[in-house]
């Protein structure tokens, strides 16, 4: 697996995706979805929610599965979620190159902080993001994920 290659192209797909505001498809089992494609390698963000939400993000190369990752998180009771997303957004289209798979380390937008830590490289990795406002946590998520289909197996 050329983890150089897959890593540019998470960077380019998770910046034309859910961050940029990219059109989101309605599936028949109510998940929404998020495609990207770009040569051989093509994006499938998937997800259930509303509050909260569920999903995962698919890359394949060539047709073939190598990479996946599941995340779930939540905005507290009380929160405008599009509010608290718009800065999750924001922080989205500023991941770190070196682990792209959810924002930076830290990010704020007026009395809104976000930070992000994680443990692990691209090929096997886990993380927790939160937003906070003053201190407060009113939205967090945790996501993991990693290289899949690397040998046989079932």
């Amino acid at each position: 697996m050329d983890t150089e290659a897959l890593r540019e192209f998470l960077i380019e797909s998770n910046k034309q995706g859910y961050a940029a505001g990219k059109e989101i498809t309605t599936e028949p089992d109510g998940s929404h979805a998020i495609f990207f494609a770009k040569g051989d390698w093509k994006s499938h963000d998937n997800f259930f929610g509303g509050e909260p939400y569920g999903g995962r993000i698919a890359v394949s190369y060539k047709g073939k599965s190598v990479w996946i990752m599941v995340y779930y998180g939540r905005v507290i009771e009380n929160e405008n979620p599009n509010a608290i997303y718009a800065v999750l957004r924001n922080a989205l289209m500023r991941m770190p190159e070196e682990h792209p798979f959810r924002g930076p380390e830290k990010y704020a937008k007026g009395n809104l902080a976000y930070t992000n830590s994680w443990t692990g490289v691209l090929e096997k990795f886990s993380g927790e993001e939160q937003i906070t406002r003053d201190g407060k946590v009113i939205y967090e998520a945790r996501y993991m994920g990693g290289l899949v289909d690397q040998r046989e197996g079932i």
